[in-house]
């Protein structure tokens, strides 16, 4: 009886691992397709097992993998768990302020600077941009966790790699918040 439970309790926690393969979101101009699945493989009729039809990674460090980003169809290279980004360095947390560029964030980190004449501390912060994958769903005033990558463009080093909804989003864009 406990390895039945056993089984139906994997079943229902294991997100589903795509054999058979599905389109990928088709938005650009160019075909989308993972790099590291062959779409046109022949399907062998005796071979039971199969590799996934669907590229998927661990990122490490405790991070676990969204099950978006397991069963979903969207395809991005510079997303950390499909495609080819790894993490490395620093791990940060800030608040989301804007979301308007495509598959980019800004977030807000606040921190305190220590004047040594004063022996006061001052506010200061500063804004990030971090590449954000399809795999979370982020609005603004939401709290991300973001790891550090390689440089994916002119001003981004960081990709989101954990998300938490926003609690309070009544306290706006500009008010303190260490985290």
């Amino acid at each position: 009886f406990s390895v039945l439970l056993n089984t139906i309790t994997k079943e229902i926690t294991m997100p589903r691992i795509a054999r058979e393969y599905k389109e990928c979101d088709q938005h650009e101009k160019a075909y989308q397709s993972q790099d590291a699945i062959f779409v046109a493989r022949k399907r062998a009729i005796g071979n039971q097992r199969q590799k996934p039809m669907r590229y998927i990674r661990n990122v490490g460090l405790g991070i676990k993998t969204p099950d978006s980003a397991i069963e979903g169809t969207y395809v991005d290279k510079k997303c950390p768990f499909t495609g080819n980004v790894s993490i490395r360095g620093r791990i940060l947390k800030g608040l989301v302020i804007s979301t308007k560029m495509k598959n980019t964030i800004v977030i807000r980190r606040d921190y305190l600077h220590y004047i040594t004449k004063y022996r006061r501390f001052e506010k200061r912060h500063k804004n990030i941009s971090v590449h954000c994958s399809p795999a979370f769903n982020v609005k603004e005033g939401d709290i991300v966790t973001v790891g550090q990558c390689r440089p994916l463009s002119k001003t981004v080093r960081f990709n989101v790699v954990a998300h938490e909804p926003a609690i309070n989003a009544a306290a706006g864009k500009k008010s303190f918040r260490v985290f």
